[in-house]
């Protein structure tokens, strides 16, 4: 969970508050309707957003960030113990190639 997270979701439940708030006893325009209804499918994107635990990466320092792309390759596979994550991989590759004393 991230703040921006958290943030879009308290935005998006203000929001339909407002619109729900501010309905007229009679029936809603089919433009209040849908303000309301774009307002709380945000919400519930968000709230998803907040469960979404590590995504696609599976990785905790990234959740949304790129899946490497040899991830599962089985001509040029990942060395064992190294996940879906690029940006910790490319960590892992320029200290291994530092190590080699390589650049």
């Amino acid at each position: 969970m991230s703040h921006a997270d958290l943030r879009e979701l308290r935005g998006a439940l203000h929001t339909a508050s407002d619109i729900a708030f501010a309905l007229d006893a009679t029936a809603p325009s089919p433009q209040e309707s849908e303000q309301l209804v774009d307002a709380l499918q945000r919400a519930l994107a968000a709230a998803h957003a907040l469960g979404a635990g590590h995504g696609a990466t599976g990785c905790a320092r990234h959740p949304r960030g790129a899946v490497d792309p040899l991830y599962g390759d089985k001509e040029d596979p990942l060395p064992p113990g190294w996940g879906r994550c690029l940006l910790c991989n490319d960590a892992r590759r320029r200290a291994n190639a530092q190590r080699r004393g390589g650049r």
